[in-house]
């Protein structure tokens, strides 16, 4: 998987930061002018991922406004189609047909070369993807995309949920998964109401992303995630069989993952609440998958991770 590049303007000279700031996105993302709003200095970071065919970004900032006006877009065209997923901090687009307002969990699909200006009054936490126009057009068999269209990720649509999903995994500054670029691709499809050129690792990356998010309910079923994602319990069924473990058994796993994450992280929850937490109907349960998964019992492993905690308090 090809590594992440991450720029900061932490350190930088004050005067040089909106320069140097604007520099870096020309080349590595997209070509912006970046302005302030008040006093502040810009602080920004931002983390950029060069796949084949695509580019993904996260990106963190203090309040300020950025604007792609025609004059910058002739300088630096882009050729490509824009995707932000915000996740912290409320946004405004403001383009040739009016004003949108995104909120955390919501999707902004634009025209890269089209001008607007996005402005961060509370500052930001998004994710980007650049897609280059003639794949988006082979992919979609759209020309250009004239509106910016919102999506929500955190609601009803599971295939933006899980575009989100991947890209945020794929920028994590420590421990960053790899990502499946035709799954991304695709999934951007269906976002857009499109055929996806392969289906099913789109319907299991849906279904993985809808289980993830509903595992601390017990009746979580195949009938549940094959209904949200809009395809039948068999094809569901036979989905998950094709790739590996059968839906129980990746639930189970998943589960058991959780719990085990959060014995290590916080050894002073009683099991029987991390039991709950992790979509368990009894501790009893709970206990017997534990330890068949990890051949040692869940009060083993939080004793373990109590007696590997570095000591606190005033050196």
């Amino acid at each position: 998987m090809p590594q992440a590049v991450s720029f900061s303007t932490a350190g930088l000279p004050t005067a040089q930061r909106i320069a140097l700031w604007e520099d870096h996105n020309a080349h590595a993302l997209i070509g912006l002018r970046c302005s302030m709003l008040g006093e502040s200095e810009l602080d920004a970071t931002e983390l950029n991922l060069q796949l084949e065919h695509m580019h993904l970004a996260r990106v963190r900032g203090n309040a300020h406004v950025v604007e792609r006006p025609a004059p910058l877009i002739r300088r630096h065209p882009s050729d490509s189609i824009a995707v932000y997923l915000t996740l912290v901090g409320e946004a405004f687009f403001y383009h040739s047909d009016g004003l949108l307002t995104l909120r955390p969990g919501q999707a902004l699909i634009c025209d890269a070369d089209r001008p607007f200006m996005r402005g961060f009054s509370g500052g930001l936490e998004e994710l980007a993807i650049k897609i280059p126009r003639p794949l988006f057009r082979d992919l979609t068999g759209r020309p250009d995309l004239p509106t910016p269209l919102v999506r929500d990720f955190t609601g009803g649509d599971p295939a933006t949920r899980a575009l989100a999903r991947l890209t945020d995994r794929a920028l994590r500054p420590t421990g960053p998964d790899p990502v499946h670029e035709d799954t991304v691709l695709d999934l951007l499809v269906t976002v857009l109401g499109g055929h996806p050129r392969a289906e099913a690792p789109v319907h299991l990356t849906n279904a993985y992303a809808y289980i993830d998010d509903h595992l601390t309910d017990p009746g979580l079923s195949a009938t549940r995630v094959a209904a949200a994602i809009g395809i039948s319990e068999r094809h569901l069924s036979r989905t998950f069989a094709q790739a590996g473990p059968t839906f129980p058994q990746y639930v189970l796993g998943r589960r058991l993952d959780r719990a085990h994450a959060l014995l290590t992280r916080s050894p002073q929850t009683p099991v029987a609440e991390v039991a709950r937490r992790c979509g368990f109907t009894t501790p009893s349960r709970f206990s017997q998958a534990f330890q068949a998964r990890f051949n040692l019992r869940p009060t083993e492993a939080r004793r373990h991770a109590r007696t590997t905690q570095p000591p606190t308090g005033v050196n």
